[in-house]
């Protein structure tokens, strides 16, 4: 991980007092659950997950990755490192780059909360959308491997790799626009009567449905890890959203990138020349999605809409955390700020997709 990363969030910390685990429990239930296992454990905290702690478990002879939910109270069905293991469990065996796992423990009683472990994965983390310390041809490289690994995921038939069961086949959009509705009024902090317009509306709209399959949920250029020296995805990380659904609701949100600002130093493409530093244009990494799967894009003002929609109802809870103290990362109150530019971009999408005033 040694190039074109946030430093705030990339890399490791001392584990703060308020996150730390229980070694005894933690070693016993290693020694029984992952093959190969040897103490003594050593352990930090990964800077990120600021939805689920993350930390590098390191031992003598491997390391190892730990997701686990966050201690305390959680909103329904948030925090889902079970379909997390689940989905990474299902697609390991096809060839898909995901971490291995080991094992899923439910016990609270080992360190406080739900956990589990996976392999780590050793390559680049890439933050910076303009990957500044690439070549044109790299980056056109890189930015083709994470469209054609998302489409390779939109290629895989549920039922055939034993997630048949991850999620209901049909009606995605309308499940999400309900079930980010719901959350974001339980974490609801203030009165923003866009949001109550995108909370009508989007469940009138929806585009039909074309095809089923596993969707990421959060897919971007930060929750892959790239190969170190080439330009494939070995990882795609953080599964937490993923369910059965729309591949083209799930495209469109890894697209949103190309009109998020690029003065973030993240993945924001909005303002670049893309030309001249060999990134893939919109109508370039569309067809190229094309291609590779067959599904028709259509226009996307509605997609957009509807993932800027979901990402203020995920960050609005963010911001409920970090007003009632339970938010995980330093980088989290930067995070909930976004909350209201967020709901105004879809907005703005909306009445694209034409949404009255």
């Amino acid at each position: 991980m040694d190039i074109d990363f946030d430093k705030e969030m990339v890399g490791t910390v001392e584990v703060p007092d308020a996150d730390k685990l229980d070694m005894d429990k933690l070693t016993a239930w290693f020694k029984a659950n992952v093959e190969g296992f040897e103490g003594p454990i050593s352990y930090t905290k990964f800077k990120g997950g600021q939805s689920n702690p993350t930390y590098k478990i390191e031992t003598p002879r491997a390391n190892y990755v730990l997701r686990r939910q966050p201690f305390g109270k959680l909103l329904p069905s948030a925090h889902a490192v079970d379909r997390e293991y689940k989905a990474m469990t299902g697609l390991y065996p096809t060839g898909f780059p995901v971490p291995k796992t080991y094992g899923l423990c439910d016990d609270p009683d080992v360190i406080g909360s739900m956990f589990f472990v996976m392999s780590m994965a050793d390559g680049r983390s890439l933050w910076n959308g303009a990957l500044p310390n690439s070549s044109p041809t790299e980056r056109r490289e890189l930015y083709n491997a994470l469209i054609d690994t998302i489409a390779d995921l939109h290629l895989n038939k549920p039922e055939e790799i034993g997630l048949g069961d991850y999620g209901k086949p049909t009606d995605y959009c309308a499940r999400q626009i309900a079930r980010w509705s719901k959350q974001y009024k339980l974490s609801e902090t203030e009165h923003m009567p866009e949001m109550e317009k995108l909370i009508e509306w989007l469940p009138q709209t929806i585009p039909p449905q074309h095809g089923n399959s596993v969707v990421h949920g959060d897919y971007r250029l930060d929750n892959v890890i790239f190969h170190k020296t080439e330009s494939r995805v070995i990882a795609v990380l953080d599964w937490e959203l993923s369910t059965l659904g729309d591949p083209i609701a799930d495209f469109s949100y890894l697209m949103l990138n190309w009109f998020q600002p690029s003065d973030d130093g993240r993945a924001g493409l909005l303002g670049l020349d893309l030309e001249k530093l060999g990134i893939p244009t919109v109508e370039q990494a569309v067809e190229r999605y094309v291609a590779r799967t067959g599904y028709p894009v259509p226009p996307m003002d509605w997609y957009f809409a509807y993932n800027l929609f979901r990402l203020a109802g995920i960050m609005q809870g963010i911001k409920k955390r970090v007003i009632d103290g339970t938010a995980s990362s330093a980088h989290a109150k930067a995070m909930s700020d976004r909350v209201s530019p967020l709901v105004e971009r879809a907005a703005q999408f909306a009445r694209a997709a034409g949404m009255p005033d």
